[in-house]
């Protein structure tokens, strides 16, 4: 289990990431199009945002115990929890594979 303020810190990234994405992603489609001047003025406003503002600093954690290492997108759960929870069969349409 992750510490709850880790999972907590990592909650209020999701927040500011989604406050900041709309603008966010107006600045970054002036840098990628616009003139010289207009791509500076963008660059120092997005300098200017949270640093938490960027996707990238939000963190993939397990949904029920916020491990933060071993995430499997397709379920939003961690190796470990997954494979306990396919065991147990608590998730629909996967079983263990034999051959």
């Amino acid at each position: 289990m992750a510490k709850k303020s880790k999972i907590a810190a990592n909650e209020r990234r999701k927040a500011v990431v989604r406050r900041y994405a709309e603008r966010r992603a107006e600045l970054k489609e002036v840098v990628r199009t616009g003139t010289s001047q207009e791509r500076a003025e963008a660059v120092r406003a997005l300098a200017r945002q949270p640093r938490d503002a960027g996707a990238t600093r939000v963190r993939n954690r397990d949904s029920v115990d916020g491990r933060p290492r071993g995430h499997l997108t397709r379920f939003g759960l961690s190796r470990v929890r997954f494979r306990e929870m396919a065991h147990r069969g608590e998730l629909p349409g996967v079983r263990k594979a034999s051959w």
